[in-house]
Parts: C-alpha cells; structure tokens; sequence
C-alpha cells in the first residue's frame, strides 16, 4: 500500500470520527423529526373493526371470505437523499485552515452519516461545467465511508461551473422524489432555469458556502487576483476604500441573488462561511423549517 493511500485512509477515518459527532449534534436526536416519510406503504390485511376507514376496506378479499377486510398501511421511513456537490476550481479557494471543498467535504459528510445512521439512502452527485461524478444511492457504513472518500478526493476535469447542468441531470436521472442538498459557492450566475424543475420533482435546499476573504478585501496594496475558472489574471489597488467597497458589494450582490433566485421558488437555503463552525447554523436550520 503506497503512503498516499494511507494517508487518504488516515483522512477519511479522521473526518468520519469527526463529522459523526457533528452529525449527531446537528441534529440533537431529532433525524425522524426533520425528515418524515414520504408516503404510505401496504402493510397487511385485518378483520374490519368497528371504527376502520371503510375506504380501506379489500373488497376482493371481502367477497372471497364473505368476511370484512381492511387493508393496513404503515409511513415509508426509508429515504432517498442526494447530494450535489460543486467541485469546479473556485471551491479550491481558502484564506485560512480550510478551504471551500474541504468546508463542504465536512458538511456534506455530516449530512450523509445522519441519513444513513437512519439506514436511508445517500447518493452523490459531482459536478463542475458537467457531471464529474455520480455515486448511486445507496445505505449501509461502507457506503459513508466511500462518500467520505470521494468528497475528500474528486478531482474535476473542468475548472468551470454549471448548476444547471447537475440540476438537469438530478431531474432525469433521479425519479422518485428525494431530499436534495446543493452545495457550492454559486458563483455561476446562471442557475436559475432547472431550480423550478428540480424543486417541482423533490425537495431541494440550497446551501451556499463562502470564504470570509470574498466578503471583505484587505488593504494590501497592489494585489494581483487570478480568476480560478477562466484562469485570468488582473491587479487591483486594495488600497483604495472604492475598490473594497465594490468588492464587498458584489459579493453581496450575488448572495442576494442566491436567496432571491431560492426564495421567489420557496426553496429553504443557508449561507455558511468556512471560518465558523456549521453545527449550529445547520441545527437552527432544520428546527426552523418544516418537516421534510
């Protein structure tokens, strides 16, 4: 076994020990409380009682027996959950310990282990300009462990993004409804289009992560910025107040376009920037919105 491999053990195993205490925090015990069944599923047949439903009632069974039967049906715990996972090359952004695809490795992580501690399905799906990965749904300890693994190790092939692109295939691959988590920085500013159709067919949530260097430009002088996904180069004066102030104001610009383009569709979303911890913002989160 090479040192890299075991270092990636080494990495996996630290964040799955890590991210189980988060996801059990997260959600202080209350899983099933945040994510109900989706439906009802035939469980037996009974001899009708006093009181039943006769809705219920199996009338093939009945005329047979020449005795009332009800069908009884019971809530369909089992789920499936999806995460989208942006791996283009402005995730690799970090200003501090962590960067934005390590921050979302960690969420997205938390997010997986709850789901299959329940014995829920967890499928990924990774993607940039275009689809760089896809791991089928799936329960079971090995299964976390390769999500894990893949969180921590997908390298994209395009250094762009496309929402659009892993909404689209979200959709037609993915047919009965599911809970679907969308993790990026949304710096692609045209994401609106399959937001409307994905949200129609599951239960989607936006969760936008972000650098606190995108927020705030230090006064450093004269930098040179490189744009991670075009590869372009440009200075800029950080000394001058007008120019950190643009800076910060487009940044808030396109945090504002998130929330508009999520909430005009009433799609819950949460903004989590990677220099404070996730727990809390995310259990105050899902206590506020309604069961999935």
């Amino acid at each position: 076994m090479s040192q890299q491999v075991r270092d990636l053990i080494k990495k996996v195993r630290k964040i799955e020990l890590r991210t189980r205490g988060l996801s059990a925090m997260a959600f202080s015990g209350s899983y099933k409380t945040h994510f109900k069944g989706r439906g009802m599923s035939f469980s037996e047949l009974r001899s009708y009682q006093y009181g039943d439903d006769i809705r219920n009632i199996d009338w093939n069974v009945t005329a047979r027996t020449g005795t009332p039967y009800i069908k009884v049906f019971e809530e369909e715990r089992e789920q499936n959950f999806m995460l989208l996972v942006d791996v283009s090359a402005s995730t690799n952004f970090g200003s501090h310990d962590i960067n934005k695809r390590e921050f979302m490795a960690e969420l997205g992580a938390t997010l997986a282990l709850a789901a299959i501690r329940n014995n829920d399905k967890v499928g990924v799906i990774f993607f940039s300009d275009k689809i760089e990965q896809y791991l089928p749904p799936k329960k079971g300890q090995n299964h976390g462990l390769r999500i894990i693994r893949e969180l921590l190790q997908c390298q994209s092939e395009s250094p762009h993004t496309d929402i659009d692109q892993a909404l689209r295939y979200l959709t037609g691959l993915v047919r009965k409804r599911c809970t679907a988590f969308l993790l990026s920085d949304f710096l692609d500013p045209n994401y609106g289009r399959y937001l409307k159709v994905a949200a129609s067919r599951h239960d989607l949530v936006g969760l936008q992560v972000y650098d606190p260097r995108e927020v705030e430009l230090p006064n450093l002088g004269l930098l040179p910025i490189r744009d991670a996904e075009t590869g372009n180069w440009r200075w800029i004066d950080s000394a001058s107040p007008n120019v950190r102030q643009a800076y910060k104001e487009r940044f808030e610009q396109q945090t504002q376009t998130f929330k508009e383009q999520f909430g005009k569709l009433g799609i819950d979303s949460l903004s989590l920037c990677t220099d404070q911890p996730f727990v809390g913002a995310l259990r105050q989160f899902f206590q506020e919105r309604p069961a999935l």
